[in-house]
């Protein structure tokens, strides 16, 4: 599970740093400075308050997070109410290189760079969907106990 979750994020940064990398080397290194920085934050923000601090979860982060950084409390996961606005910087992780990849297709059609685009869409939206409809989040405890980002997703919650 940890390796499933892990690869299609990681896949999902490469093809967004092959397709900056087309712009310049120095573009896919900015993509993959951020692409750190939304890890970084992830961890310090919410990693450190789940139930999964010091253990495996779905994605493995809970035990990097013991490796780097205090335990936190969990209350502080329970009580955040993340909204849109807040998971915004997330969404440029597929934002930004598909813009950069259509700007590209224009100034230059490229199949493999149609390809990118398509892949890097398909995974961000239905690969982690699956993972984190049908795996990650079915079994996780965290959920059960308060997680604000299921409650942000809920279809319940958009009635």
């Amino acid at each position: 599970m940890i390796a499933l979750a892990n690869l299609m994020t990681i896949s999902i940064y490469a093809l967004g740093i092959y397709i900056f990398a087309q712009w310049g080397i120095f573009f896919g290194v900015i993509y993959l400075f951020y692409c750190i920085w939304i890890e970084i934050n992830l961890i310090r923000g919410s990693c450190v308050n789940c139930y999964y601090y010091g253990k495996y979860c779905s994605f493995g982060r809970g035990k990097i997070c013991a490796l780097l950084l205090i335990k936190g409390k969990p209350e502080k996961f329970i009580d955040r109410k993340p909204t849109w606005k807040d998971i915004l910087p997330d969404l440029m992780v597929l934002i930004f290189p598909a813009v950069a990849g259509i700007i590209l297709l224009i100034r230059q059609y490229s199949w493999i760079t149609l390809g990118a685009i398509v892949i890097i869409i398909f995974l961000s939206f239905m690969g982690n969907a699956f993972i984190r409809g049908s795996i990650a989040c079915k079994h996780c405890k965290q959920q059960a106990l308060g997680c604000p980002a299921a409650q942000l997703f809920s279809h319940s919650n958009s009635k």
